[in-house]
């Protein structure tokens, strides 16, 4: 196991990530963030937060989203469903759509699916912690990226306890 990004890193990258998305959406007038459970919904948390700092005395909807009903995956075992926990509405809002780690793009297409039971959002604009582009599988970029890490596919990278880690996988053989 590596530490790919420490706690100190990761607050930084907190704070660019909350600028940039001041700057692009100043007084975040019609914004509402959404917190993929579980890694995105820490990551996002934590970033109201820093944008809570920026705006004291206003009011940033924040929510979590559960997508373990829309994944096109198969699991051997079956997994609990985490709580969903948004308590307003998304339709004709701009909705920052939150996780910590963008790797194939499955998890951010199936957010998109359970997303759209809440509402038609005007837009939907994607924020992560760390992007594992050259692994994708859907057409799914993120606008807002903290960092951009190379792996081998059969790595895992996590959000743990404010530090990002790397649990190198098993080679595959050909």
């Amino acid at each position: 196991m590596a530490v790919l990004i420490t706690t100190a890193q990761y607050q930084d990258i907190l704070q660019v990530l909350s600028a940039e998305i001041e700057k692009r959406h100043p007084g975040l007038e019609n914004l509402v963030f959404v917190g993929i459970q579980q890694g995105g919904a820490l990551l996002g948390e934590e970033l109201v937060k820093e944008l809570q700092q920026l705006h004291p005395g206003l009011t940033i909807p924040y929510g979590q989203l559960d997508i373990t009903f829309y994944r096109d995956d198969i699991r051997k075992n079956i997994i609990p469903p985490d709580r969903m926990n948004i308590h307003f509405g998304v339709e004709n809002k701009t909705v920052i759509l939150i996780d910590d780690v963008l790797f194939t793009g499955r998890t951010i297409k199936a957010a998109l699916d359970a997303l759209i039971d809440y509402g038609r959002p005007a837009k939907v604009e994607l924020c992560v912690l760390v992007d594992r582009k050259e692994h994708r599988q859907f057409p799914i970029q993120a606008d807002y990226v903290g960092s951009t890490i190379q792996t081998n596919k059969a790595d895992k990278v996590k959000l743990r306890n404010r530090e990002v880690i790397l649990v190198p996988g098993q080679p595959v053989e050909i």
